[in-house]
């Protein structure tokens, strides 16, 4: 039983006594704590302010800008820098992107002062009992870090963090702090900024992106690798679910805005054909220009180039020459399966090896790779890297049927885990193919200012960065004729000179090497014929006739007048046949010359550079034709037109005029010696364009490959799309020429008064110089004989 004294021990106002005594110990430490802690952060705080670093030139923010290249029509071609960014106003960004950012990132951003003390304590409680931690950055922050500090995770650098951010504040609006922010954060694929990454993700201007492509990008800066939309689509799609709910949340968008967005199918931009204009050599020429002015500024300086391609001119262009090289692989021997890789039996592990190989052999526009699953002599079952099973049959077998031969070698043979090439068919099944081994190259320009339109330097750009419009010098075989023929005109002949079309044998003192019978393609020989006919057949003995008669010389120094360059033509008889050295692009050039009435213009490609701020720093403005060089006289060149016409109407081109259903088209096909090199090269009056196709250690095509064959549907096809909706332009006959009969005259050189096949003797020129005028006579007398 209690005693009295223990009672009163433990009466109530002991126990308020004692307990008011603890609380005064407990709020007397946490007091101290405080005030240590505060002294702490004080004392840190003024250790950290002068050090911070200098944040005045905020203002007028800076970033490092890449070059950027765009066509003529403001579609971007290029990028070069180490950050892929396009600097935008806070005014040019749309308002569903800024709402989409501020609904993940910082919701009350208009409402704090930098740091979000309701959003901290929400943070820190939401973190309780969670195994990782929901960060409370806010915008300001993000910007003070992105900017001017290192992503380190210390005490010192979150200090740094709140007093930059309290400095932001004072110095900026929230539309400039957010306007950097929205420039500057990294989104993946060197993209920095939204602007970037919109056109990077989905090939599209920042201003016109939907609520779920704003969703998407927006769930980019918390970790851009982890929800890249390319690498990670499944983790992307969560993320950008919870952004669109979030952007519901906060009322940026109404509950039938926020069903329409996670209902959205997005097209993610992406692989070989991300930019479908393909100006991959372009970009590259232009790099180096602006780098041989501007040095190491040219990837940080935000230059714009401005182009004189046209985009959907590049686009016809890469596609018909993808084409035509692809249609000369399909007549070629199978090479074989890329690859051998041994598959699991099933499961994740067959998703992962087929994954793991197809890694080293990417698609390749529309030549696609993939992995035989199962093949036999009627059926392939192949597996590409997307998971799409395709199965190829009849037709789609031809390319490849040595491979699937039970005699065919075993680096040939088609089998479960072969890497193979395929493509889509114009019925919609799927075919065998292989990567090419022959290259090729196009370009196009505009004769009457030289501004180039279209220019592919080759079949893929990451497979082989040579650029052979530029680049390769190769034999120009019967394209070059036009520019003998021209020079023949100045010395009496005429399309209606006739010329005999017979053998001919030359010593090796003629040549100027080994003794030359040359030949012409068809082996055949048709007897006298006029120069009309004589180049519309791309008769060999004609041009070979002509040459001789005019003389070597003279012809090396008169195809000078084009641009080509003499020492690259030797003056010998093999010059007819186009035995010398050219570029697509000098020929180009060089056929300008008669498209545009007998001017010489050079080949350009920059209009315009600016400044990210818009100052334009070069601007370049093409000179009026008639004060352009003058290469050769208007007469020659509208003769040489009328011959050129009469090869896509009725000679070695006809499928020209036949195919496109106009009149005004003209141009020369050109296969060399041995078909080692197949050329077109034509013209209307608005466009010259040329097409090479070659192996880059000349080899023969094959000895039923001509430039007619190979080239020119190349050069057809891009035409269909040049010349849609230009009308049709022939050049009208100049003041000294005349039209007797069906043909044309200079008018000093009408029947009788030129080299025609009446007077030979009489009216040959005098003599070069190797021989007299008397020699010269009884020459040209030898060649139209019989």
């Amino acid at each position: 039983m209690p005693t009295s004294s223990d009672t009163a021990k433990h009466s109530p106002s002991k126990q308020t006594h004692w307990l008011w005594v603890a609380l005064a110990w407990i709020a007397g430490l946490s007091a101290a704590a405080i005030l240590s802690v505060l002294t702490l952060v004080a004392l840190a705080l003024a250790l950290a302010y002068p050090n911070l670093p200098d944040i005045s030139d905020i203002a007028d923010y800076r970033p490092k800008l890449p070059l950027r290249i765009f066509s003529a029509d403001g579609d971007l071609i290029g990028e070069f820098g180490e950050e892929r960014r396009k600097l935008t106003p806070i005014r040019e960004i749309p308002k569903v992107m800024t709402n989409a950012i501020l609904a993940v990132e910082d919701a009350r951003f208009y409402q704090h002062g930098g740091v979000d003390y309701v959003g901290v304590i929400r943070a820190g409680l939401a973190n309780v009992g969670r195994a990782k931690s929901q960060g409370a950055s806010t915008i300001t922050m993000q910007v003070a870090r992105n900017v001017y500090l290192t992503s380190e995770k210390t005490f010192t650098r979150k200090i740094y963090e709140i007093l930059l951010t309290f400095k932001l504040e004072h110095m900026l609006s929230k539309d400039q702090i957010l306007e950097i922010y929205m420039n500057q954060i990294f989104l993946g694929n060197r993209a920095y900024g939204f602007a970037a990454a919109s056109e990077i993700y989905f090939g599209k201007p920042l201003k016109d992106v939907s609520v779920a492509e704003a969703a998407m990008l927006a769930g980019l800066p918390k970790a851009p690798s982890a929800y890249n939309p390319i690498s990670n689509p499944k983790r992307a799609k969560v993320r950008q679910g919870y952004i669109i709910d979030r952007m519901l949340e906060n009322g940026f968008i109404t509950e039938q805005e926020a069903e329409a967005a996670h209902a959205e199918q997005l097209v993610i931009k992406t692989g070989p054909n991300a930019n479908p204009i393909h100006a991959e050599y372009i970009s590259e020429m232009v790099r180096q220009l602006m780098y041989s002015q501007y040095g190491d500024e040219t990837y940080t300086r935000g230059l714009n180039v401005f182009t004189t391609i046209k985009s959907d001119q590049q686009i016809a262009a890469y596609r018909a020459l993808r084409r035509g090289i692809m249609d000369f692989e399909r007549r070629q021997f199978y090479r074989g399966p890329e690859k051998f890789v041994e598959l699991p039996a099933k499961g994740q592990e067959l998703e992962d090896a087929i994954d793991e190989a197809l890694d080293d052999h990417p698609d390749n526009g529309d030549v696609m790779a993939a992995i035989v699953l199962q093949a036999d002599s009627k059926r392939i079952k192949a597996q590409r890297q997307n998971g799409e099973v395709v199965e190829i049959s009849g037709d789609g077998l031809k390319p490849a049927q040595s491979g699937l031969s039970d005699k065919a070698p075993p680096n040939i043979k088609l089998r479960k885990g072969a890497v193979i090439r395929v493509a889509k068919t114009g019925k919609g099944g799927w075919e065998v193919t292989q990567l090419p081994e022959v290259e090729g190259a196009f370009v196009a320009m505009d004769p009457r200012d030289g501004s180039i339109r279209a220019l592919v330097g080759g079949f893929d750009f990451a497979k082989n960065k040579f650029n052979h419009v530029t680049q390769a010098w190769r034999q120009p075989g019967s394209s070059f004729k036009p520019f003998i023929y021209s020079a023949a005109l100045e010395k009496g002949f005429g399309p209606a000179t006739v010329v005999n079309d017979a053998p001919l044998f030359f010593d090796a003192g003629v040549t100027g090497g080994q003794p030359w019978e040359p030949k012409n393609y068809d082996g055949t020989f048709e007897g006298p014929m006029t120069l009309r006919k004589g180049l519309a057949k791309s008769k060999n003995m004609i041009s070979i006739r002509v040459l001789n008669s005019i003389g070597a010389p003279y012809a090396q120094e008169w195809v000078t007048r084009f641009g080509f360059e003499a020492e690259k033509h030797p003056a010998y008889l093999t010059m007819a046949l186009g035995a010398g050295a050219v570029t697509p692009l000098q020929m180009a050039s060089a056929y300008s010359v008669f498209a545009n009435g007998g001017y010489r213009v050079n080949p350009w490609i920059i209009s315009k550079v600016s400044e990210q701020r818009g100052k334009v720093l070069v601007e370049t403005k093409p000179p009026a034709l008639e004060n352009t060089e003058r290469a050769i006289d208007e007469r020659n060149a509208f003769m040489m037109s009328s011959l050129l016409q009469e090869i896509t109407r009725s000679g070695t081109a006809a499928r020209a005029q036949a195919t496109l259903k106009r009149p005004d088209l003209y141009g020369k096909t050109g296969t060399t010696n041995d078909s080692m090199d197949a050329w077109f090269a034509g013209y209307q009056p608005t466009i010259t364009a040329v097409t090479w196709i070659g192996y880059d250690t000349p080899r023969k095509l094959g000895d039923r490959e001509t430039g007619g064959g190979l080239s020119l549907p190349v050069w057809i096809s891009f035409m269909e799309t040049a010349l849609k909706g230009i009308p049709v332009s022939e050049p009208t006959a100049p003041e000294g020429v005349v039209r007797l009969g069906n043909e044309w005259f200079y008018e000093e050189f009408t029947p009788g008064a030129g080299v025609s096949n009446l007077g030979l003797a009489d009216k040959a020129e005098g003599a070069n110089e190797n021989g007299t005028a008397a020699d010269e006579k009884q020459k040209i007398l030898d060649l139209f004989k019989n």
